[in-house]
């Protein structure tokens, strides 16, 4: 199941390159520019609210270190591509040994001491990988949008789909 699994994430991380090169298109101020009622205002926050889903359920909760994690709490406009780039390099990281610890344990319950925020105290590995797999996506979704609303619309093509490019 892992090569199954990890396949996957790198198709998921060839779809992400393909919308950092379409992001690293867009004159920064506009993904600085404030979208209301997306994501998380901007592009770029949206894009790093992504990562710090998988920083937070698979670095942090997954580890059972929920005390050390911290979001990003950087100043908007010190946030660039290479800053996301770097942040989901971390993420690409988090996910290998993500997948190493619970290779054989996939639906092996994590038991938290208590829930957070209405989620399950005892979620599966498999749960929580496909949580924020999908999550990105969600996110992928409005940031596009986002960018056609700015003014800069995606390639026709599936090119950000990155699956058959």
């Amino acid at each position: 199941m892992i090569e199954i699994l990890q396949q996957q994430y790198d198709w998921i991380r060839s779809a992400r390159q393909n919308l950092f090169t379409f992001l690293e298109e867009i004159p920064p101020q506009i993904l600085h520019q404030n979208v209301p009622g997306f994501g998380n205002g901007t592009i770029i926050r949206t894009h790093i609210h992504a990562a710090d889903s998988y920083r937070f359920w698979l670095g942090a909760f997954a580890f059972k270190k929920l005390s050390e994690y911290r979001e990003t709490a950087v100043p908007e406009m010190e946030l660039d591509m290479k800053y996301v780039r770097d942040r989901f390099a971390e993420v690409d990281e988090i996910v290998q040994r993500f997948l190493n610890a619970y290779c054989d344990r996939w639906f092996e319950p994590i038991e938290q001491e208590e829930e957070w925020q209405g989620y399950p105290r005892t979620p599966a590995p498999l749960l929580l990988l496909t949580h924020v797999e999908t999550h990105e996506f969600h996110h992928k979704g409005q940031i596009v949008s986002m960018a056609r609303h700015l003014g800069n619309p995606p390639p026709a093509d599936d090119r950000l789909g990155g699956l058959f490019s």
